[in-house]
């Protein structure tokens, strides 16, 4: 079976949702429009998004969209293509009034106007949110606009398999419907890849089970290239134990990180921003005060420092941090209230992932990618708090727009490829899980994950990378020897998990590599054997290229450099 749209929309997120409903605005709702998502559409992961999105709202005050900029391109430890930040200072003010006229119910000031507040790593208060639930209120309101365009399909539970590419155009995606066991094609004119991330081959991670990478490995098989995948962003606070976000808006209201001597230990490492320093900083002093023994001990190793948020107050916290009440007294059994709460810095984002220009587009015609699962280049080495939301309106609206007119401009699809779609349905139910089952792909994943927090996490080394690096071709061969008991289509999830550890393995590859060729520190790569940034020989993005059966190919191309020359970065 194959169904044909004209715009497909790989994932359900803020990014996808955005690119969805301004493709139908664009073409006045002429266009036929395919929303596909692994899970029910307001499920996706960005209604975890918790603290705010960033934008110059208020000028008058002192703010100004240089500012932004060089807040974003210093953040970035200059790795940040400037062109690119350029746009996304002027574009995101917009976004943010857009989604105020569309209905999102901002935290206000007391004259009416929308509320901002501090976010680490931003000289100015631009973090927009809506209390500590800002993801949530976006979601909600970009699905209720959706409601008002008759011609979009939804494709909810189905999991993509592959993204088929001819001739550097692209041909249409193999889905398998998790509700009905279904396999078939969906073809498009143009397709937007808004998938997400990928953090969950971290075991102590923010990110929700669905973060598997899924949109970045599919479309890296395919032939596109992966950016600066060794930037992986450590939330400073990361709940212990179970890794839940606890949002940088806690700091932004005034929360204290403090040690085990009741110190607020930011002090020595950013004495001018302190708590809202830039994320790659403060998780790195946190693992320091940890390290030398400052920090509380946990029986499992889950060592941490505390976020202290009883100083603001019963009112402030009810009113700006409910969600982060409400979860440290379900997950932690404290109340911030009375007590401080227990963190750790947790796998939180990827700086890289799909190869894009400043639109949006991919090297293939056709396809664009928005959202964390793509790599315009705007976080470069490290992000600040608050561009991503922001990120995410941004090129989804712009994606989607270019989605649209390149589809409206199309007389005809590319041929269908009915031999691909009969191979990958022969590779995913007669091949994969087919193995002689001396192998769990459950301990593989969970391997997977002990390694990647042990070897790639705040700081690294040459020779713990070596060993990560063995270890993922180690897991790689082993997941031959798996074997799937369930043979039903319907909701097989041994079968989906097989095919999500896939993803992570091919990813972990392409970070460690990256890493490991990156002679350097720089944001979140933080080498201890190399601690120095190196701007001569490293001021540039790592492209890596898939090659069956081999190690990645890496390729380099220079950032761009258009407003700021390197200097030092302190706080």
């Amino acid at each position: 079976m194959e169904v044909v749209h004209d715009v497909v929309i790989l994932g359900s997120g803020l990014a996808g949702l955005r690119a969805a409903v301004e493709a139908a605005r664009v073409s006045s709702d002429e266009l036929d429009i395919a929303i596909v998502s692994r899970v029910q559409l307001m499920r996706s992961h960005s209604v975890c998004a918790e603290g705010g999105t960033a934008a110059v709202l208020h000028p008058e005050e002192g703010d100004s969209l240089e500012l932004h900029a060089w807040d974003t391109v210093r953040g970035s430890d200059f790795l940040a293509d400037q062109d690119v930040v350029k746009r996304f200072v002027e574009e995101s003010p917009k976004e943010l009034r857009q989604l105020d006229h569309w209905g999102v119910p901002w935290s206000r000031r007391p004259d009416g106007r929308m509320n901002q507040r501090p976010f680490g790593g931003h000289t100015f208060d631009r973090a927009t949110f809506a209390e500590d639930k800002t993801g949530f209120f976006e979601m909600h309101t970009l699905y209720d606009r959706l409601q008002r365009f008759a011609r979009i399909t939804r494709y909810d539970e189905c999991c993509v398999t592959s993204i088929l590419i001819d001739n550097g155009i692209f041909q249409g995606m193999t889905v398998w419907d998790l509700t009905s066991g279904e396999f078939f094609l969906i073809r498009g004119k143009a397709l937007v890849i808004a998938a997400g991330g990928a953090c969950r081959m971290f075991a102590f991670t923010t990110y929700s089970l669905t973060a598997t990478g899924d949109g970045m490995a599919m479309a890296y098989r395919a032939g596109l290239p992966l950016k600066d995948m060794e930037f992986v962003q450590f939330h400073p606070t990361g709940l212990v134990p179970s890794g839940i976000l606890i949002t940088e808006g806690a700091r932004g209201e005034g929360g204290y990180l403090i040690n085990n001597k009741g110190e607020r230990f930011m002090e020595k490492y950013a004495p001018s921003k302190m708590e809202t320093a830039p994320r790659d900083i403060v998780s790195r002093s946190e693992i320091t005060e940890i390290a030398e023994g400052r920090g509380f001990s946990r029986p499992d190793g889950l060592d941490y420092v505390q976020l202290d948020l009883r100083h603001l107050g019963a009112d402030t916290i009810n009113e700006r941090l409910p969600l982060i009440r409400e979860v440290a007294i379900k997950f932690a059994f404290i109340d911030p209230i009375e007590q401080p709460i227990p963190i750790r810095p947790a796998a939180h984002y990827c700086m890289g992932g799909i190869h894009t220009d400043i639109d949006g587009a991919t090297p293939v015609e056709g396809i664009s990618a928005a959202g964390e699962v793509a790599c315009v280049s705007l976080h470069g080495a490290n992000r600040l708090g608050a561009n991503s939301t922001a990120e995410c309106l941004v090129w989804g609206r712009i994606t989607g727009e270019k989605a649209a007119r390149y589809a409206m401009a199309q007389k005809s699809l590319a041929p269908a490829p009915q031999q691909k779609v009969q191979e990958e349905e022969r590779r995913l139910f007669e091949q994969l899980g087919h193995g002689n089952g001396s192998e769990d792909v459950f301990v593989i994943r969970t391997e997977l994950q002990r390694m990647m927090d042990k070897n790639m996490a705040v700081y690294r080394n040459g020779p713990d990378m070596e060993v990560a690096l063995e270890k993922v071709r180690e897991l790689r061969t082993r997941l031959e020897h798996v074997k799937v008991i369930d043979t039903s289509r319907i909701y097989n999830t041994n079968l989906v998990a097989l095919l999500e550890t896939i993803n992570l393995i091919d990813l972990a590859e392409t970070i460690v590599l990256g890493a490991i060729a990156r002679t350097e520190s720089r944001g979140a790569h933080s080498r201890t054997d190399f601690p120095n940034r190196d701007d001569v020989n490293w001021g540039n993005h790592t492209l890596a290229y898939y090659i069956p059966g081999q190690e990645p190919r890496l390729d380099y191309i220079p950032a761009k450099i258009t407003m700021w020359q390197p200097v030092e970065r302190k706080y």
